[in-house]
């Protein structure tokens, strides 16, 4: 079973949800035959690469009353990361795009590094205030997960998987998500929000009885699936 999830990684619910559904697959029993795929998705394209504004000055420029208000509001969801486990503090945090950091974790899943990458630049932004558009915090996270170094400089320098960025935006906006984080198993169900773990429990149960049938043995050795009995000649 595959789990493809649309993030972004200055969207703080992206990584409430993150956590929840990681709690919902630590007690769901096919874990060890669960994928899970990161999948690119940028709320603010037309954010500059070097930050000026605060993350508080620019929710406060965006929805009214300022950075006073825009701190408000990191506050409360703050208040609901701290009940997943979590700590924010990135008040100080800087609004910059974030392609790079999505080409990253491109380079990262062609390696089988996704999921380090992931928690580390999520990590960096939410509990340190690190920017998303600095490549030299891009490059330690990168690192610290497990990248080649190398490899790490040469995706920075220019703009490979900057397509597969585009494929991915394109892609959510065909499934007619409005909104991150977005979790869609394999091709079927979607999901929109950071649900709680109750919810992603749900979505794992019905993916999986969907996906994998139910089969019985009967006592004269019938084999009966979903399409009928084969009984043996």
């Amino acid at each position: 079973m595959r789990i493809e999830i649309w993030s972004d990684v200055v969207c703080p619910w992206c990584y409430i949800g993150k956590r929840r559904l990681e709690t919902a697959l630590a007690g769901f029993p096919h874990r060890d035959e669960v994928e899970v795929v990161y999948r690119s998705f940028e709320l603010d394209p037309s954010a500059p690469q070097v930050g000026h504004e605060t993350i508080a000055e620019a929710l406060g420029r965006k929805y009214g009353g300022g950075a006073a208000a825009g701190r408000q509001m990191m506050a409360r969801v703050a208040e609901v990361a701290a009940d997943e486990g979590l700590t924010f503090a990135y008040d100080e945090a800087t609004h910059t795009k974030t392609v790079d950091a999505h080409r990253l974790l491109h380079l990262a899943l062609s390696v089988g590094r996704q999921h380090e990458l992931k928690e580390a630049l999520l990590a960096a932004y939410f509990t340190r205030g690190e920017s998303m558009g600095d490549h030299d915090v891009l490059r330690k996270a990168a690192v610290a997960a497990g990248l080649e170094p190398g490899r790490v400089d040469e995706v920075l320098a220019g703009d490979e998987f900057a397509a597969d960025v585009r494929a991915d935006v394109d892609q959510a906006r065909a499934f007619g998500a409005t909104g991150v984080p977005f979790f869609v198993v394999d091709r079927k169900f979607g999901v929109s929000g950071a649900q709680p773990a109750e919810v992603f429990t749900q979505l794992l149960e019905r993916a999986w009885s969907e996906s994998h049938p139910a089969i019985s043995v009967l006592a004269d050795g019938e084999t009966c699936g979903p399409d009928g009995c084969e009984v043996p000649s």
